[in-house]
């Protein structure tokens, strides 16, 4: 299940490129003009922001209804079909999720914030290296709005598959195009303790501090990072911060468990 932050983020790819749906690489249909009425595609990209507004807060049902007065209003409008996979993937209805995802680049090949979803689909279903393809195709499109999001996906894509070094490539070129994206600075710092290279994880995580408040995942890291450093009474700091104001986390599960590897 996709977390409420993520899942905002995810909205923000999917649905705020809506807007520049018809021009050269935006994320949109590239469709012809012929295809659809001015006014039809302005209505599907209502619906469909409305879509996207519901997904954010978990409403599918009503993000799903959304999306089919899009489709009626213009089946070619390419970002409908990009939310579509989102939910479906949410629901865990793969084959839906998989199908939307690639309609939504059939209609437009330039179609990167597709391309990134879909990408991140695979790679979370363990079909890593379709995952990457995904990305490297979305990151081959000189007109992408957001590459940096992209090459942080594709780094933890590979993360999962295990090529460390590619992971770190991929974070490092996101972190060159955004700097202070905390959410990418929090993996790169996982990707460090995870290689052993406990100075460069403290000086991410401790850059991650000064940029967003903790989550789950910033103070589970920072568990495991004191507690390798020698630090037990920080550890034990982030562990308390952890179980009080994230008590459901996956992350609090492991700690109570002792699970630290």
């Amino acid at each position: 299940m996709v977390k409420p932050e993520l899942r905002k983020w995810i909205v923000v790819t999917a649905v705020a490129l809506a807007g520049c749906a018809g021009q050269p690489g935006g994320g949109g249909i590239g469709a012809p003009d012929s295809q659809a009425s001015s006014e039809s595609r302005d209505r599907a990209r209502a619906f469909t922001e409305l879509a996207g507004a519901y997904f954010a807060r978990a409403q599918y049902k009503i993000a799903l209804d959304e999306l089919r007065k899009a489709i009626t209003a213009d089946s070619h409008f390419g970002p409908a079909y990009n939310v579509y996979g989102l939910i479906y993937m949410e629901l865990a209805e793969d084959k839906l999720a998989e199908d939307n995802f690639r309609r939504a680049i059939e209609l437009d090949r330039n179609a990167s914030d597709a391309r990134n979803n879909f990408g991140w689909f695979l790679c979370t279903r363990g079909r890593y290296d379709e995952g990457l393809e995904q990305f490297r195709i979305a990151l081959r499109n000189p007109l992408y709005a957001q590459p940096e999001l992209a090459m942080a996906n594709a780094g933890q894509c590979a993360e999962k598959k295990g090529d460390l070094a590619l992971a770190e490539a991929n974070f490092v070129k996101s972190l060159k195009l955004q700097p202070d994206n905390p959410n990418t600075l929090l993996k790169l710092a996982g990707l460090h303790f995870r290689q052993g290279r406990l100075a460069d994880a403290q000086r991410g995580l401790a850059r991650h501090a000064e940029l967003a408040p903790p989550n789950a995942e910033s103070l589970w890291l920072g568990v495991r990072l004191e507690r390798r450093l020698g630090d037990r009474a920080q550890a034990a700091a982030y562990g308390l911060q952890l179980r009080k104001r994230f008590p459901e986390s996956e992350e609090a599960r492991l700690l109570q468990a002792g699970q630290y590897e």
